[in-house]
Formats: C-alpha cells, structure tokens, sequence
C-alpha cells in the first residue's frame, strides 16, 4: 500500500501474498532452480530470492517442463487477431515465416504477452518526445500488440499508462536487452544530479528494495532524460558492480569535463552538500541516521561526505509497463461492464496493473508473473476440460 500510494487493488494484493507461499517450492518442482540468499549487499539477502543462472535459466528449465509434458511451442509466431465474441474466445491468427499464416481455435486463452514498453510510439502518445531518450531493458518484441487487440475487443482496462516499472540505467547501455547488468544500485551511497549539476530528489529516502524503481521516472524528469550518480571512491564495493566502468576525475572539475556538466556548478552542489552532511552511524541495511542539514533536497539517510568522486551517467530503464487487462482471483479477464470472461485468462505484466497502479517493490514482478501464471493455468485448464 505504501508502495503503490494505495492505487492497488488490495484484495488482489493480498490474494498474491497468500498464494505466493506455494510458489517457493512449486517452481522447484516444475525444474527451477534457486541460488543461495545473496549477502552483504543493499538488504536483498532477507527480502528476495533469485533464481540459479537467472531469468533466461528459469525460463529453459520451465520450457524444458511444458515440452516434457507434451507442449507444443511455435517460435516466431506473431498473433495478428484475435476472434472473440460477447467475451469468449474463439480463435488466434497467426502468422509465420515459413509455414505462413493460420487459425488456431482453443477452448482456453491465457495472454501472458508483457506490455508496451518497446513500443515507443505508444511510449510517446503519454511521454512526448522524452520517450526517444528512454532505454528498454529487455526484448525489442514487447510492443503490447497482443494487449492493444484485447482492449479493442472489449477487455477492461486496468492501470495508468504513464506508469512503469523504470529504473537508473546506465547511459552507454544499448537501447534494448541491456538486462539486469546496466542497472546502478549505487544512488544510496551518493548524490544523483541532473544535466545542470543539481540534486533533485532525496537519494536516502527509504530501503533500496523499496525505492530502485523510482529513479527511471526520475530521470525521465529530467531534462533531456540523463542524470549522473556521484559517490566517493570509498564505496565502490558496497553495491554490485555492473557493465560499464566508473568515469573517474583527478578532481570534481576534470569529471565535471567528462561529464559535460558545468565544473563550476557541481562543484557549488557538492561542496554544499559536503558541508550539509551530519555525522552518525552508517548502515545501509537500515534507516540509519546518517543524514543532511540545511540544504533541498536533504538526504535523509546514508549521507556521506564525496572526497573523490565517481560517477555513472544514467537514463530512464523501462523494465514493463502498468497499463493492462483487469482481471479477478481467477485471473479471468474482465470485460467492459464487469462481466468476467467465459475463456479468457490474463498473467504477468499484461495484468500487473491490477496490483501495481504505480511504484514497485523488489520482486513483484516475478511473484505477479508466478502466482497469475499458475492460477491462469490452472483456470484455463479447468475450463477446458469442462
């Protein structure tokens, strides 16, 4: 609640706890793997649990468990209609490279086909121009096209469409699939300014968990979407390293150059903010009391003096997009109206918006995809042999 400003559907929040309980052991009995609880490392050791070799690995393995149990997957495939009559559905186009286009008729639907994040004219009708200087974090395929025929067939909508889970990425990143290893999670241990060299938000403001996926939207405040995380050299192994190296400077006016900041301007911010800090008790795994005083925006946790400064240029990462279909504890779609759907079924970041009406937590994402992902299944299938 405190995440979301209470724009989420509380039944449906807690409905995902509960459930989320089973799915522990439940992924491991479908060929998942987890690693070892991460340590030492910006509280994520006592909140979240990672899967072994990462998505990619949880993905083969979950493929490998649908094959063996007799799935059919086309690649390459592309939906191009969806044939659905006073909420059921009736039949899927396709359209494939070699074997060329086909109906395919089924009892049971689950979309479970992500957002719009990649599709940057969409980004654009709700950003402006800014959405040119957006990076997306993952496949360039994810264009919500499957989402789009579902609400123009009747679907109820669910979300606002400027919301998305969006986080600081590095600025060298590629514009897509950049993945997990160009995220910084360094804001917490120093001071993040904008293309003017001004601070513009509290970097101490709670847990990291709770606060990483603030900073995309941030960013893409700001003007032409870059901002630049500065931090004392003496940190640099208090958070997990990523793909790109640190631009380091002799001084803050030589990084100032490599940054293309004005030296004169980040040198008045960080002398301000130098002298701004208090002393106290360092401790990134709490609210500590190690703070600022006298200057806007404070930090008002984690501060610390920068002697010799680091920095990472970042831009908005746009991981998925809240806009989606509106479901119940089924998973069954919603139609315009109310009356839930005879056959259809919605799972993942095609109904997130129905938990996450705006902010994020670390790992809901995959608990949304997880615990919608079996009872989607486990519906439709219902469904189908009745």
């Amino acid at each position: 609640m405190r995440v979301t400003g209470g724009q989420t559907d509380e039944m449906l929040a807690r409905h995902i706890i509960r459930e989320s309980k089973d799915i522990l052991n439940w992924i491991v009995e479908q060929g998942v793997r987890w690693q070892p609880s991460l340590g030492g490392t910006l509280s994520l050791g006592r909140t979240n649990s990672f899967f072994l070799g990462g998505g990619r690995a949880m993905l083969n393995a979950l493929y490998l468990t649908a094959e063996r149990l007799g799935v059919e997957v086309e690649y390459d495939a592309e939906v191009t209609d969806l044939a659905i009559e006073d909420g059921m559905f009736l039949a899927a186009r396709l359209k494939r490279p070699i074997k060329g286009e086909t109906e395919i008729r089924a009892t049971s639907l689950v979309a479970a086909a992500g957002g719009f994040e990649a599709n940057i004219e969409w980004l654009k009708q709700y950003w402006g121009e800014a959405a040119d200087n957006f990076l997306i974090r993952g496949t360039p395929y994810n264009r919500g096209s499957i989402l789009k025929m579902l609400l123009d067939k009747g679907v109820q909508e669910v979300g606002d469409p400027t919301q998305c889970h969006a986080v600081a990425i590095d600025a060298r990143a590629p514009k897509f699939d950049g993945g997990i290893i160009t995220r910084h999670d360094s804001v917490v241990f120093g001071i993040v300014v904008n293309k003017h060299a001004q601070r513009f938000y509290d970097e101490g403001e709670d847990i990291w968990p709770k606060r990483y996926a603030i900073w995309g939207r941030l960013v893409a405040a700001q003007p032409d979407q870059i901002a630049y995380i500065i931090f004392d050299s003496t940190v640099v192994t208090s958070f997990m390293p990523t793909l790109f190296p640190p631009i380091a400077g002799q001084t803050v006016a030589e990084l100032a150059g490599k940054l293309e900041l004005d030296p004169a301007a980040l040198e008045k911010t960080i002398t301000e903010f130098n002298a701004a800090v208090r002393p106290g008790t360092f401790d990134h795994t709490i609210l500590d009391d190690c703070r600022t005083e006298g200057i806007t925006p404070e930090k008002t946790h984690w501060a610390r003096r920068i002697e010799t400064p680091l920095a990472y240029p970042v831009r908005p990462g746009i991981t998925f997009t809240y806009l989606g279909t509106r479901v119940n504890k089924e998973a069954r779609m919603l139609m315009e109206g109310g009356k839930p759907s005879a056959n259809m079924f919605a799972a993942g970041e095609i109904m997130a918006g129905n938990v996450l009406g705006k902010g994020y937590a670390a790992g809901m994402g995959m608990t949304i995809g997880s615990v919608f992902g079996r009872i989607a299944g486990r519906e439709a299938a219902k469904h189908a042999r009745n």
